[in-house]
């Protein structure tokens, strides 16, 4: 198993004042946590301020989205050169809403993908079904397709895989860790039959609605490297529990 990776996904959550109260109750309770990489995206606009309550801790920063170009006539979009500058050391591309609400397709994700590592952001790159997908027995199908496109002319090296079953995201449904595993297993091989034995070192980690209860059983999973958690990642005192799931079995 690789180093675990968690990370907090805000989404359209806390205001900058929300941020360093969040921030400020976190590091303590993080802080013995050196095993594994903690990670947190807030909204664009509390980033300079996350950048500088973190500086001395063990939790990075990341963004929730970017654009593929470093400058330029793109009204309200947000350069990887200006992530880098705010201090941000992860992006996330791809994630089931963007697809959804703003049309992102694969071709886009890869040009996103590909921007991130020109600037040495680690992109952590989101594939997953929808419900109905599921249903219809696609889902390996549609985890190709993301996989192969997303990917396209891309190496290996500093890429991370959130795999979000979307009927398991906001909606209190968590895959169980049999169907976390299944999935994760699938990408991991097709992985390696892409990039070779390189592959190996690349995280996959599980989102959709991962909690402080669950946390444990799905990083049990021998494929599953880490999570990317929505709501529970909001208070505290529930993400700390999340980062901190060794310490608590210990």
């Amino acid at each position: 198993m690789n180093r675990p990776l968690i990370v907090a996904n805000w989404k359209l959550n806390k205001t900058i004042n929300e941020t360093n109260a969040f921030i400020e109750v976190l590091i303590p309770l993080a802080k013995d946590t050196n095993d594994i990489d903690i990670v947190i995206a807030p909204p664009f606009t509390a980033l300079h301020s996350a950048h500088l309550a973190l500086k001395e801790s063990n939790i990075r920063l990341s963004a929730q989205n970017l654009f593929h170009e470093d400058k330029g006539a793109f009204t309200g979009e947000i350069s990887p050169l200006m992530l880098v500058d705010v201090g941000c050391n992860y992006v996330i591309i791809g994630h089931s809403e963007r697809r959804q609400y703003f049309q992102e397709t694969n071709e886009i994700i890869n040009k996103k993908i590909k921007a991130a590592l020109k600037h040495a952001l680690t992109p952590i790159f989101c594939i997953g079904e929808s419900l109905a997908e599921r249903e219809a027995e696609k889902t390996f199908d549609i985890i190709r397709i993301q996989l192969a496109e997303g990917l396209k002319e891309i190496k290996p090296e500093g890429i991370i895989i959130a795999y979000e079953p979307i009927w398991a995201i906001g909606t209190g449904k968590t895959a169980t860790p049999e169907q976390a595993q299944e999935v994760h297993n699938f990408i991991r091989n097709w992985l390696l039959s892409f990039y070779g034995k390189d592959a190996s070192k690349i995280r996959i980690i599980y989102g959709g609605s991962v909690t402080p209860e669950n946390i444990e059983s799905l990083m049990n999973c021998i494929d599953v490297d880490g999570g990317l958690v929505g709501g529970a990642s909001l208070k505290a005192d529930s993400f700390a529990k999340i980062v901190n799931y060794r310490r608590r079995k210990s």
